[in-house]
């Protein structure tokens, strides 16, 4: 299999980088490396879907699924600390540099975890998923986090997915709608759409 961000033990050769990075008004430090997503800054889609993810009315832990090196999951914890943020993905270089991050950058509210979506996490249940999915996984792998978020929602919790036109948001909504009550658009910006489905 080729190395991609979504392989499990990447094997491309490590070559750590640290940069600053404004998200949510404020200024982050992050070390990525190679064999993890957007590792040069982060990427567009994420940053829109920071700027726009409100928190939800019921109580409960967030999940950031497919974290990466971390930076979705530490801006949440950060602005809610009184939640806690669970942050998973496959990519064991991926789990290593985001609880670096975040030790970095003093979030202690957060769980990392090593997980192929939501296998390590069952029975667990969360008040708002937020997903930028592994578009090269393919729309199997992507569709089927939308059904395995929807089974680890609570009731009214809400998932958030950012994703871009020409990538599949369009199958994307239609996917959601199969699946929630409720679904819509947040926003749409440079060809991305941050979409927003309301368990129940």
């Amino acid at each position: 299999m080729a190395d991609h961000y979504f392989s499990h033990n990447p094997q491309s050769k490590s070559s750590p980088k640290k940069w600053n990075y404004l998200l949510r008004g404020k200024n982050y430090t992050f070390t990525s490396d190679h064999g993890v997503f957007s590792r040069n800054e982060v990427d567009y889609g994420s940053k829109l879907l920071l700027e726009h993810f409100e928190e939800p009315d019921i109580a409960g832990d967030f999940l950031d699924l497919g974290c990466g090196y971390g930076p979705i999951g530490i801006a949440v914890a950060d602005s809610f600390r009184d939640r806690h943020v669970v942050m998973s993905d496959v990519n064991e270089r991926a789990i290593t540099l985001a609880r670096k991050n975040a030790a970095c950058n003093h979030i202690e509210n957060v769980e990392i975890v090593l997980s192929d979506r939501l296998g390590n996490l069952s029975n667990r249940q969360f008040a708002s998923i937020l997903i930028n999915p592994p578009i090269r996984a393919g729309k199997k792998v992507v569709h089927q986090m939308f059904e395995d978020s929807r089974n680890a929602l609570l009731q009214h919790g809400r998932l958030w997915v950012v994703i871009q036109k020409k990538q599949g948001a369009s199958s994307a909504m239609q996917r959601l709608e199969d699946l929630f009550e409720g679904v819509k658009v947040a926003t749409r910006s440079k060809g991305y759409y941050v979409l927003v489905a309301t368990n129940g």
